[in-house]
């Protein structure tokens, strides 16, 4: 067949593979047309001319391969079809789109309805041969029907097609054995974490907690004033006892367990009072449900900074602004401290933190000293596209 001889042989180098860079709707577009421009062009190299109903059975026979990702069952019957239909009209032209069919479907795993389809076609195609020319003796018509397709050729489009399915699942099989390696690497690691942090900080932060109490259960039992700052060091260690137990479960439970948020700001500020800080929050605009990590990030920067004021600023006094704005929450921590313009303030843990924190929200920060002393913290967190 001299429509056939120069495309089969090199029909499936032109399959695009799934990690091509060029979109699979371009390849997939190319390949059809290219198809059906051949199929065409080899129509009008044969004795008996097409015709407008063979050459439009042609057309679609090739172009139906630009859906054959998507629904290869249905562009291998179509093909099929479309393969006798130009063959019982005398349009002696290879059934080039049907192979390309053959291999999209074994390859997309539907191997035992290609299977069945192939068959038919190979039974068929003798059939349409003899519609065309009854007076054509039947080994003629099985001879021409071979040249349309040869079951060498849907051996051969078969086998590739699964050849690449199998590669296909082995790359995907290696992806997913990688990701669960690495998924239990870091459950491990999270869980190594997570007895460190019990063993060391809570027996630590209880011993704090236990000799605090007993102190000011002591003098409390003597009837001698309890000093504000041991009854503050005494909440914060329970305080820090409970943060501390709710991050090893979150730990253990892959993070999720629910963290502090806005809800839990006022206590903050109520604790900062109980060492003698003067300090206020004041709320502005609708309160309304955040994303989790903007929630989170708000408190610990709320929670950060006025523990940076007890323990640095020397300040009488601390004000803490919460501001719901459109696309955005607002955080304002300022202090009366001893901090000035002129020394700025050397970078520590806490505001390290702070600034991964909102940076990882795409969100502003700045920390710096008031001009008229003391420290600011300002945060801005969009909260649109936050999860």
């Amino acid at each position: 067949m001299e429509g056939s001889a120069a495309v089969a042989p090199g029909y499936s180098s032109a399959m695009g593979t799934r990690r091509s860079r060029i979109p699979a709707g371009v390849t997939d577009w190319a390949i059809a047309v290219g198809v059906a421009v051949t199929l065409l062009i080899a129509a009008r190299s044969i004795e008996h001319p097409a015709g407008v109903l063979g050459n439009v059975l042609l057309a679609v026979s090739g172009l139906a391969l630009a859906v054959r990702r998507r629904q290869p069952i249905a562009v291998l019957v179509v093909t099929g079809l479309c393969a006798l239909g130009y063959q019982a009209l005398g349009v002696d032209v290879a059934a080039i789109a049907f192979l390309f069919a053959v291999y999209a479907a074994v390859r997309a795993g539907h191997r035992l309805v290609t299977i069945v389809a192939a068959v038919l076609m190979l039974v068929t195609l003798p059939i349409a041969v003899l519609l065309t020319a009854p007076d054509l003796r039947v080994s003629d018509a099985l001879a021409q029907s071979r040249g349309a397709l040869e079951i060498a050729w849907l051996i051969a489009a078969g086998a590739a097609g699964e050849a690449l399915r199998q590669a296909e699942a082995r790359a995907d099989e290696a992806e997913r054995t990688r990701e669960e390696a690495a998924l239990r690497r870091a459950n491990s690691e999270r869980l190594h974490i997570a007895r460190e942090l019990h063993d060391s900080l809570t027996h630590q932060i209880s011993v704090v907690t236990v000799q605090a109490t007993v102190a000011v259960h002591l003098a409390r039992k003597r009837g001698e004033p309890v000093p504000d700052a041991l009854v503050a060091i005494e909440q914060a260690g329970r305080e820090a006892a409970r943060e501390l137990r709710a991050t090893l479960e979150a730990l253990r439970d892959d993070g999720k367990v629910t963290a502090h948020g806005l809800d839990q700001v006022p206590e903050l500020v109520e604790r900062a009072r109980t060492t003698g800080l003067a300090a206020t929050l004041t709320v502005e605009g609708q309160p309304r449900s955040l994303p989790v990590a903007v929630d989170r990030t708000a408190y610990r920067i709320v929670q950060e900074s006025l523990t940076n004021v007890a323990r640095h600023a020397g300040a009488a006094t601390a004000s803490v602004r919460i501001g719901y704005r459109p696309g955005a929450l607002a955080i304002q921590v300022d202090d009366d401290g001893k901090a000035m313009p002129s020394a700025p303030p050397t970078p520590g843990v806490g505001l390290l933190g702070m600034r991964e924190r909102v940076s990882a929200l795409g969100g502003r920060l700045r920390a710096e000293p008031r001009g008229e002393g003391g420290f600011t913290v300002e945060a801005e967190l969009p909260v649109d596209h936050a999860t």
